[in-house]
């Protein structure tokens, strides 16, 4: 008997429930990833991310082939390569991790249908969140949670499966099925955009695994810090599945640190939990109070400035450029440029969550559009705007107060005297001329007053309530 691992977010072979369970069942496995127009045409369309994906798939193509297999890649609409695949090999049953996203279930629902018609069950396992599923810790009222803490002490309740190890040996293909090739990523027609972004893969995923548990112990002190790199880095493995979350929270030590880090792979379930109950938010704020009521403006010269890291506060253009050279970002930074862009320049949230997930190797639909309303104050948190309102050089003196992180990616402040660099404007004429940095010339001014913006915002807040 033969059965089909159609992979999409979990492109691994350890710890992977829907792998284990085609393997644990039938004698003969073909693990498939599709690629079709609606993933990489579609609302998220990102070159540096299907660079990344690509870079996963070719590592497990590797891994597949150490252990007797391959990967099977097919072009084209799920619903219909999976019912081909699955009369090419005979196949009853088709294996995948259950996701939360709407474009996700509505995939599901067309190849449940597609695959019941040909005489095949889909089956879907957990595997890409770090309980079973995120979505059934209700309330006591039985609705989804909207509040992060309440779902965080649920959350450290709820049992844990049992972690699978990775297969030593898998059975070969049939010499007969074709196997299909990984294009590259201008075949798809795509460009990386992304300078320098990290390597995608399962390998790479268990080597930053291993570093990140090797200095857990200082996470919780040092993680806002954007120039310790004391964060994980592993956000973009976990979205892709190339480590499992239930693997990375088994494996953290005891202590402050590595249970603040469990505290953010809670967040990652609590996102997916909400966007699940709620996928409107997709397209439209959480707050009903909101919709449609918040002026928000449109101005493309100050929305391109953000985009290009030239707004003139060292911080957010520092975290722009790290975005167009990494393809990623420090989460202290992002909450810094996300309210830059809703607060200070009142533009809509959701074009810079667009904005992100073009460029963001991690771009996960649940997280991104979850952050962009917590900090637009429009999402589930019901905190006032007023505490969601960052002033750049404020939190750049608290969190880059040498500013190794504003000089690494903005180097035309680099001589600029730590007393004036969170705000560069500042310096007295003969003090420009000495650090080569006029301002106006080598570095722009501010394109806001945050004083003033800040009034103006609390204002089309209270006009919209």
């Amino acid at each position: 008997m033969s059965a089909i691992v159609w992979l999409r977010r979990d492109l691994r072979l350890h710890d992977h429930p829907a792998l284990a369970a085609a393997l644990a069942s039938h004698e003969r496995v073909a693990a498939v990833f599709c690629l079709d127009r609606g993933l990489l045409k579609g609302r998220h369309r990102s070159g540096p991310r299907t660079q990344f994906l690509l870079e996963c798939l070719r590592d497990l193509d590797v891994q597949l082939r150490e252990r007797g297999s391959r990967l099977v890649v097919r072009h084209g609409p799920a619903e219909s390569e999976l019912c081909l695949l699955a009369g090419a090999l005979r196949a009853r049953c088709v294996h995948a991790s259950a996701d939360v996203g709407p474009y996700a279930q509505r995939r599901d629902a067309r190849v449940a249908r597609a695959l019941s018609g040909a005489g095949v069950a889909l089956r879907l396992h957990p595997g890409l969140f770090t309980v079973q599923e995120p979505a059934a810790i209700r309330t006591r009222a039985g609705g989804h949670y909207t509040v992060f803490t309440p779902y965080y002490r649920a959350w450290l309740q709820e049992p844990r499966r049992e972690l699978i190890a990775g297969p030593s040996a898998l059975p070969p293909l049939p010499a007969r099925l074709r196997r299909g090739r990984l294009p590259r990523l201008d075949e798809l027609g795509l460009s990386p955009e992304v300078a320098h972004p990290a390597p995608g893969g399962e390998r790479a995923a268990r080597a930053r695994l291993t570093r990140f548990l090797s200095e857990a112990g200082d996470y919780a002190e040092r993680r806002d810090m954007p120039a310790a790199e004391a964060t994980s880095g592993l956000s973009p493995y976990l979205h892709f599945g190339c480590v499992s979350p239930r693997e990375v929270e088994h494996c953290l030590p005891d202590g402050p640190g590595p249970e603040a880090f469990r505290r953010q792979l809670c967040w990652r379930d609590f996102y997916a939990q909400v966007l699940l109950g709620f996928p409107r938010n997709t397209r439209s704020e959480h707050q009903q109070r909101y919709r449609g009521k918040l002026r928000w403006s449109h101005a493309r010269g100050r929305f391109a400035a953000w985009c290009e890291g030239r707004t003139g506060y060292p911080l957010v253009d520092a975290g722009m450029r790290q975005l167009r050279q990494e393809g990623w970002m420090h989460n202290r930074v992002r909450l810094v440029v996300g309210s830059f862009l809703t607060k200070d320049l009142g533009i809509d949230w959701r074009w810079g969550e667009r904005w992100f997930m073009r460029l963001l190797i991690d771009g996960d639909e649940a997280s991104n559009n979850g952050n962009w309303q917590w900090i637009a104050s429009v999402g589930v948190d019901q905190e006032p705007p007023s505490r969601r309102i960052f002033n750049p050089a404020r939190q750049q003196e608290r969190f880059d107060p040498q500013g190794a992180y504003v000089r690494r990616f903005v180097p035309e402040l680099e001589l600029v005297p730590d007393r004036y660099l969170a705000e560069p404007w500042r310096m007295p004429e003969q003090v420009q001329a000495r650090a080569r940095c006029v301002i106006g010339h080598d570095y722009p001014r501010p394109i806001v007053d945050h004083a003033r913006a800040r009034r103006d915002a609390l204002g089309r807040y209270a006009v919209a309530r």
